[in-house]
């Protein structure tokens, strides 16, 4: 590579919303060049892998790296019976291969992908310096490289607000149809869940990073009880965790130099401060992203704001919605109490209580669909 090296649009990351952004930026006709640090796309798997009946809209091909449709969400609260939710549909993902569908689809659109390339500094103008050698400098750069962003950072977009997860996956015993989601005091900031991949379930929690020291008892201590139920084995097949941004959206468009950035999925704070949901918002962000540059580079001066304006239009009433509910739980452990009952299901898209118009306007039935 040379030293020198340029192109239109450089993506840094390339999960769902970097590969999505690659693949519109290169449909568009640009050049483009995108980096991930990992040697395959999706590996290692750091997802809980549901994704809403609405991606469908979105995308072609899921059935080929779809494990399970799912049906049904089944919210439990400590010491209530089981809720239902009906007609909750979605899929369970083999995360890998969905993510490497995303990468062979940017890769024939024309884009560059590269893995196993890491990004050792970004300067103050945008350039790009490789750890492997060489600098790019793009005209447009997107960062889509997750909730502890380097692109976020540079402009001083930074997720304040993480949840940290653990996960493991688990002999499923009996075919189950639906999310199973666990919801505690003990689970400060977070929630737990079991979702079902045909044989076998990803059973995960996720708490404040203060209450990380947490995060193995309490995962132990649900797979236990999975267990004695007779619904999963003990054995354990895989581990996995990482973080979520739960502190809402962040302003996706600056400058760095001369350079126009844009940050999507993770990188913009787009994951649900609630249910942590993100590959719906990081598969949309990431298109609108590419093709926000794509308009930028083709002499629309209002493009970035644009896109940081659609983007508050999809994500931002759900997103304001569930970060307030976040954070009166939260204010019950500050307080120095603990969140009953109702407060647990206030704080959960279950009830119609979540849905209230006290904390935030905007049309519900929308929300709905954009958090599944």
């Amino acid at each position: 590579m040379s030293r020198a090296e340029s192109c239109d649009v450089l993506v840094i990351g390339l999960g769902p919303a970097g590969s999505r952004a690659a693949w519109a930026a290169a449909r568009a006709g640009l050049s483009v060049v995108g980096l991930d640090r990992r040697r395959r796309p999706g590996v290692p798997v750091q997802c809980a892998e549901f994704v809403p009946a609405m991606l469908d809209r979105e995308l072609d091909g899921l059935d080929a790296v779809t494990r399970q449709r799912i049906e049904r969400m089944i919210t439990m609260v400590d010491g209530e019976a089981p809720h239902p939710t009906e007609d909750f549909r979605g899929r369970m993902l083999d995360r890998g291969a969905f993510d490497r569908q995303l990468a062979e689809a940017a890769v024939a659109a024309g884009a560059d992908c590269r893995f196993a390339s890491h990004v050792c500094e970004l300067g103050a103008d945008g350039t790009v310096t490789l750890a492997e050698g060489g600098e790019i400098r793009a005209r447009v750069l997107i960062g889509a490289d997750g909730p502890r962003s380097a692109v976020g950072r540079a402009l001083g977009r930074i997720n304040t607000e993480i949840v940290e997860t653990r996960q493991i996956s688990v002999p499923l015993l009996r075919p189950h149809d639906a999310t199973d989601i666990f919801l505690s005091a003990e689970i400060v900031g977070g929630y737990a869940w079991l979702f079902p991949r045909g044989d076998i379930a990803n059973v995960g929690l996720g708490v404040l990073p203060a209450q990380r020291h947490r995060l193995k008892p309490l995962l132990e201590d649900l797979h236990d009880r999975l267990a004695r139920e007779g619904r999963v084995g003990r054995g354990i097949l895989a581990h996995t965790g990482g973080a979520i941004p739960v502190g809402g959206m962040l302003d996706p468009a600056g400058r760095l130099g001369g350079t126009d950035v844009l940050l999507t999925g993770d990188a913009a704070g787009l994951s649900n401060p609630v249910t942590g949901a993100g590959i719906n918002a990081a598969v949309l962000s990431g298109t609108l992203a590419g093709e926000a540059a794509a308009a930028r580079l083709g002499g629309d001066a209002d493009a970035l704001r644009d896109y940081a304006d659609e983007l508050d239009a999809l994500f931002g009433t759900s997103i304001r919605r569930a970060l307030a509910r976040r954070r009166a739980i939260l204010e019950c452990y500050e307080g120095g109490d603990v969140p009953g009952p109702a407060a647990l299901r206030a704080g959960w898209i279950a009830w119609p209580e979540y849905w209230s118009a006290d904390m935030a306007g905007g049309d519900t039935t929308k929300e709905l669909e954009t958090v599944r």
